[in-house]
């Protein structure tokens, strides 16, 4: 079945008019499958002023016309210059190797080991596991954008950024690699679990639990802002008794704050406003919290609040 003319023309003038193209399943910044969130991850790293993208979910026709323009069968597809590169694991490979950077025109990616520690404990724990399986195995240290950490198992690769510390080999790719300075590895066993725990200094810093009282102080102090979560219909049943912002027309003017702004965050029981301090902690923002008990608990300490 031969392209339809004019859709081969949008598709054609999309490619024309932007020399980098993602065709993807969502937007940079809400990526609705695990394949397009990889290859936004690479291309949010390499090109942080942006690069042009299509919602396949958003247009049907281009969902299907682009699979036939190049031949293509799965989505995410990536064009540069016209040109398709491929889907995720091929960009993520070629942005592993350096190759992406040079069709970008851009500096070779910066292949040092990076500086990480990982403690006596640690080391012993991991040793073991890699013994256990088999030999051949290395630490595999990945870290997002957001800078949230994970460690696996996985075979050597001796294409990867790495770094034996201790007897441990740990690897990541050239991407990564900057991300990974500083970070320390530790086995932990004690209130917060049993296992390894990996400290990153450059996360944002996690989300601050506060009490109704003192968010109520800060928000007449003008030290605190306050945004309810809620829908209107749910904040009608009970409101909180101090200023506050809503979710009702979006995010956007929440999240082109400065990322200096203190932020709490309230709902019923405290669920859903976590969910949104998270939010705007992956964004940046240094000074998050979540109301604990949300405006259930703030009834318990002001009458004027009703339950519900």
């Amino acid at each position: 079945m031969s392209l339809d003319p004019a859709l081969r023309s949008r598709i054609e003038t999309l490619l024309q008019s932007n020399r980098v193209v993602l065709f993807m399943k969502g937007a940079p910044d809400a990526p609705q499958c695990g394949f397009s969130a990889k290859a936004v991850g690479v291309l949010n790293a390499l090109l942080p002023e942006g690069y042009a993208h299509v919602n396949v979910l958003a247009d049907a026709e281009i969902r299907e016309g682009i699979k036939q323009y190049g031949n293509w069968p799965t989505i995410p597809q990536l064009y540069i210059d016209g040109e398709l590169v491929g889907g995720s694991d091929i960009v993520e490979q070629m942005a592993g190797s350096g190759e992406l950077h040079s069709v970008l025109g851009l500096p070779a990616p910066d292949r040092s080991p990076p500086k990480l520690t990982i403690t006596p404990a640690a080391a012993e724990m991991l040793r073991s596991a890699i013994a256990n399986a088999g030999g051949g195995y290395a630490v595999q240290l990945e870290i997002d954008a957001r800078h949230n950490a994970r460690l696996q198992l996985a075979p050597v690769d001796a294409n990867a950024v790495a770094v034996e510390v201790d007897g441990v080999r740990v690897q990541t790719d050239a991407l990564q690699a900057r991300r990974a300075d500083g970070i320390s590895i530790d086995w932990v066993d004690d209130e917060r679990g049993r296992g390894l725990v990996v400290h990153n200094p450059h996360a944002p810093p996690a989300v601050k639990t506060i009490a109704p009282a003192d968010t109520a102080a800060r928000v007449q102090a003008g030290t605190l802002r306050l945004v309810d979560v809620r829908p209107a219909d749910e904040r009608g049943l009970a409101s909180a008794p101090v200023a506050f912002d809503t979710l009702d027309h979006g995010v956007e003017s929440l999240e082109a704050l400065p990322k200096d702004t203190p932020l709490a965050f309230l709902c019923h029981h405290g669920g859903r406003s976590q969910q949104a301090a998270e939010h705007f902690r992956n964004l940046g923002f240094r000074e998050v919290y979540n109301i604990v008990g949300g405006i259930d608990a703030w009834a318990d300490i002001d009458a004027g609040v009703p339950k519900y």
